[in-house]
């Protein structure tokens, strides 16, 4: 019997999971929570062979709590539950050594079969998110532009990042400008959104 943990924070949804994994003769759920925090102290209880994490959780996110698991519990996998197939969260998953990444909407069979490979130590990456993750350019941005960027992203104006990152404002001004330039952008905003779903501002 393959016993589980389930985190996933929209009751609807958990409830949902559980049902349709408990219908399946080798495996079982032994916990379910809503928050990312208490995913560490729950596996330390209930000794769960995976945990099926949401990615969107509270207090602390899924691949997070996915890194803090792997280091804390490390007898427990972790397959991680996503409803956005980025490409830049495939690579920060596989960062985090995760054992399986889903999209939510795939079907129960293939989250099945996906918790099984994990809890025999295989990889089970969704086909889709697998393909996109590998078709996605290298990131054009030098590490100076990534940050500049980075900190734009938190809302930071030009002097503010200057002040920072300890360099001059026009200096910021034309990492800024490249970036836009690099990554085809309409505008700084774009560049941001860009960057952030490839996966190049983390």
């Amino acid at each position: 019997m393959i016993r589980l943990l389930l985190a996933e924070d929209m009751h609807m949804v958990r409830g949902a999971l559980v049902a349709l994994l408990d219908l399946e003769p080798d495996l079982e759920v032994v916990s379910e929570l809503e928050r990312g925090d208490a995913i560490v102290a729950a596996a330390r209880t209930h000794r769960p062979d995976v945990a099926v994490i949401d990615i969107d959780l509270p207090g602390l996110d899924g691949l997070s709590a996915a890194a803090l698991l792997k280091e804390e519990v490390p007898d427990c996998r972790s397959l991680i539950l996503t409803s956005l197939g980025r490409p830049g969260t495939l690579r920060r998953a596989l960062a985090a050594q995760v054992g399986g990444f889903l999209l939510k909407d795939a079907p129960p069979q293939q989250l099945a079969e996906a918790v099984r490979k994990v809890a025999c130590g295989e990889q089970a990456i969704d086909p889709s998110l697998a393909l996109a993750a590998w078709s996605v350019a290298q990131n054009p941005l030098t590490q100076r532009e990534v940050d500049a960027l980075r900190l734009a992203a938190e809302g930071a104006e030009a002097m503010e990042i200057a002040a920072r990152l300890h360099l001059a404002v026009g200096t910021i001004r034309n990492y800024l400008t490249s970036a836009v330039s690099k990554l085809n952008a309409r505008n700084r905003l774009d560049a941001i959104l860009i960057a952030q779903d490839a996966g190049w501002l983390h």
